[in-house]
C-alpha cells in the first residue's frame, strides 16, 4: 500500500479514519490497562483537590474573614495547603505512571515494526528510502510518544475538570453559570475551523522531515562519491531545499496554532470580562457575596485551562495520527514473499536446480527475465556470464526466493520453491556478494553470524579456510577487534574475505557468489579461488563474474542477454564458437 494511497483515504473520511487509526493506536496502550487505571486514580485525585482550593477560599472569605473568625481561618488555611499536598502527589503518580506506560508504548511499537521490517520483501526496500523508513521508525513512533504520556489521561482529566465546575457552578448560583457558558459554542466552532487546517499541517511536518532524514542519509552513506565528484556546493544547495521545505511545513502548523490560541484567549477574556460585570453589579446590589464572586472567577479561569488544554491535546492528537498513518502503512504493507499454508520443510538437497520457462518483471512494463529454462546437476559448478542489466544477478534473487517470478517454476531437487518454507530454503543456500556488508560487532561476530552458537575454534577454521586467520591474529584484538561501520576500518578485500569466512562457517549446499571477487587483487583472488574450489566440492555452486578468467573451470557456463539464456557451455566451447561469450572474451582480453 503506496502512502498517497493511505492518505487520500484518510483525507476522503476523516472522520472514521481518525477514529480507526485512533483505535489501532489504543490497542498498544490496552496491555497496560492497570497502569493507565492507575494513573487516572491519581488524576481523580489532584483534580479533586484542584477544585477544593477555590471553594476554600469562599468559605474563608464569607464566613471566617467576614465573621473575623480567626480559629476557622487557620483552619481553612491549613486545609489549602493539604489541597496542594495532594495535588502534587496525584499530579506525580499520574504524570510518572503514564511516562512510563508511553515509553513501553514506543518501546513495543518499535519492536513491532523492526519484526515487521525483518519480513518485507525486497520490493518494499526498493521503492523507499532508507531514511524515509528511518524516519517513521524514529520520528513518528516518537511524536505518538508525547500524546501517550501526556494526552490520554490529561483528556480525561480535563473533562472530570469541566464536568465537576459546571455541576459547582449550577449548584452555587445559576445565572452566573449561564453566564460563564456563553462562549462555550465559541470554543466548538474555533477548533471545528482549524481542525482540516492542522491535520494537513502536521502531515506535512511528517513527511517533509521524512526528505530531509532520507537526503541526510543518503549523502552521509555516499559521502567518498560526493567528495570524489566535487558535489558539496551542490549537495548543499539540495539539502537546504528540502531542510526549507521542512522549515515551511513546521512553520505553517505554528503559525495555525499561533493563530488559534490567541483566539482562544480572546473569547476566554470576553467571558471573564461579563462574569465581572454582571457578578460585581449582583455584588454591589447584595445579591451574592464577594466570596461566590470569587469562586466563579476562579473556577471560569479553571474552566478555560481544561478546554486550552483540549485544543492543545488535539493538536497532538493530529500529530500523533499523521505519525500513526506513517506507522501502520508499514505495518499494513504484507510480505509479497509469501509461504502457502502447506508449506513444508525443505529437506537437505543435493542440489539439483531446475528453471523451467521462467519470466520475471521487477515493475509491469520492464521484462527482465524472458521463459528462462536450464537444469544444474548436483554439485556442478555454473557461471552466469553476460552484459550489465542481462539478467543475471535476477536469477539468483527468484533462486533463493527474494522476488516470486510471474511465470513459470523454479525446483530444487524437484521440491517447487513455492512449496516450501522461505527458512529452510535459504539455510541451504550461501550468499556472498560484491557489496560486502560488514555489522557492527566484532570480526567474530560478523564471521560467526549465521551460526552465532559455534565455537571460537570453528570460526577460527572457516577463516582458515579462506587465508583470513592470519591477518586476523596479527590484529591487537584478533577476532575480537571492533568492526566499524559497514567495515570501514579494512579493505575491500579483507572484507570479502570476512565473508567468505561467513559463508563457509554455515555449510551450505548451494553456493552463489555474486560478483565476489571483482574487489580483489590477483594474488588475493588465487587464495580464494582455492578456498573456493574446496568449499564447493560437492556442492552446487552459481559464480556471477565480469572476469571471465575466474570461470575458465567451471562445469557449465550460462550467458544470458537481455533476459534470456543465449549459450550454454565450457569455456572452452563458447571461446571457439561466435557469439556474446566470444566478443566478451576478446574486449577483456
Amino acid at each position: 500500500m503506496d502512502l498517497h494511497i493511505s492518505e487520500a483515504r484518510y483525507q476522503n473520511k476523516p472522520e472514521k479514519a481518525d477514529y480507526s487509526l485512533l483505535k489501532r493506536l489504543l490497542k498498544y496502550v490496552w496491555p497496560y490497562k492497570w497502569q493507565v487505571l492507575a494513573a487516572f486514580f491519581m488524576m481523580l485525585l489532584a483534580t479533586a483537590a484542584t477544585l477544593a482550593g477555590p471553594y476554600i477560599i469562599k468559605v474563608a472569605i464569607d464566613t471566617a474573614i467576614l465573621e473575623s473568625d480567626l480559629e476557622q481561618l487557620n483552619l481553612l488555611a491549613f486545609l489549602f495547603v493539604i489541597t496542594f499536598i495532594f495535588n502534587w502527589a496525584g499530579s506525580y503518580g499520574q504524570n510518572y505512571i503514564m511516562s512510563w506506560v508511553g515509553h513501553k508504548v514506543i518501546y513495543d511499537m518499535r519492536k513491532s515494526v523492526f519484526n515487521h521490517l525483518q519480513r518485507l520483501s525486497f520490493k518494499y526496500y526498493d521503492r523507499r528510502s532508507t531514511g524515509e523508513i528511518m524516519s517513521r521508525v524514529t520520528n513518528d513512533v516518537e511524536a505518538l510518544n508525547e500524546f501517550i504520556s501526556w494526552g490520554i489521561v490529561h483528556i480525561a482529566g480535563d473533562f472530570v475538570i469541566i464536568v465537576s465546575i459546571v455541576v459547582i457552578m449550577l449548584s452555587q448560583h445559576l445565572m452566573l453559570a449561564l453566564l460563564c457558558f456563553v462562549t462555550f459554542p465559541f470554543f466548538i466552532l474555533v477548533s471545528t475551523l482549524f481542525r482540516n487546517r492542522v491535520i494537513q499541517a502536521y502531515r506535512q511536518v511528517r513527511e517533509k522531515i521524512a526528505g530531509v532524514n532520507s537526503h541526510l542519509q543518503e549523502n552521509i552513506s555516499g559521502f567518498k562519491v560526493v567528495q570524489g565528484f566535487v558535489r558539496e556546493r551542490k549537495n548543499i544547495q539540495e539539502f537546504s531545499s528540502v531542510n526549507y521545505q521542512n522549515l515551511k511545513a513546521n512553520m505553517q502548523a505554528a503559525k495555525l496554532f499561533a493563530i488559534y490560541l490567541p483566539i482562544i484567549e480572546v473569547v476566554a477574556a470576553v467571558g471573564t470580562a461579563l462574569l465581572v460585570w454582571y457578578g460585581g453589579g449582583e455584588v454591589i446590589r447584595g445579591a451574592i457575596q464577594i466570596g461566590t464572586l470569587y469562586l466563579f472567577l476562579d473556577y471560569l479561569s479553571r474552566f478555560y485551562a481544561p478546554l486550552r488544554d483540549l485544543s492543545q491535546i488535539y493538536n497532538n492528537l493530529q500529530s500523533a495520527l499523521a505519525s500513526g498513518e506513517r506507522y501502520f502503512e508499514i505495518m499494513d504493507t504484507q510480505p509479497e514473499i509469501k509461504e502457502g499454508p502447506q508449506a513444508y520443510k525443505l529437506p537437505e538437497v543435493k542440489g539439483k536446480i531446475e528453471f523451467d520457462r521462467v519470466s520475471f518483471a521487477y515493475e509491469t512494463d520492464e521484462i527482465v527475465l524472458k521463459d528462462v529454462s536450464f537444469t544444474v546437476e548436483p554439485g556442478e559448478n555454473v557461471a552466469l556470464v553476460g552484459p550489465t542489466g542481462a539478467g543475471k544477478t535476477t536469477v539468483i534473487n527468484l533462486l533463493c526466493r527474494f522476488y516470486e517470478p510471474q511465470k513459470g517454476k523454479i525446483t530444487i531437487d524437484n521440491n517447487d520453491l513455492n512449496k516450501v518454507s522461505i527458512k529452510s530454503l535459504r539455510d541451504q543456500i550461501g550468499l556472498a556478494l560484491q557489496d560486502t556488508f560488514l555489522f557492527s560487532g566484532t570480526i567474530r561476530d560478523n564471521i560467526s553470524y549465521g551460526r552465532p552458537e559455534v565455537s571460537d575454534k570453528e570460526v577460527e577454521e572457516a577463516a582458515r579456510s579462506v587465508y583470513i586467520h592470519d591477518f586476523i591474529s596479527s590484529l591487537p584484538q584478533g577476532y575480537d577487534t571492533e568492526v566499524r561501520e559497514r567495515g570501514a576500518n579494512f579493505s575491500m578485500g579483507q572484507r570479502q574475505l570476512i565473508s567468505f569466512a561467513r559463508v563457509l562457517l554455515i555449510n551450505p549446499r548451494i553456493i552463489i557468489l555474486d560478483e565476489a571477487t571483482s574487489s580483489v587483487d590477483n594474488q588475493t583472488e588465487a587464495s580464494i579461488q582455492k578456498a573456493l574450489h574446496r568449499l564447493t566440492a560437492g556442492r552446487t555452486s552459481f559464480i556471477i563474474a565480469h572476469r571471465l578468467s575466474t570461470i575458465r573451470n567451471a562445469d557449465k557456463i550460462l550467458v544470458i542477454d537481455r533476459g534470456r539464456v543465449v549459450q550454454e557451455g565450457v569455456h572452452n566451447d563458447l571461446a571457439s564458437s561466435e557469439g556474446i561469450y566470444r566478443d566478451l572474451l576478446r574486449i577483456q582480453i
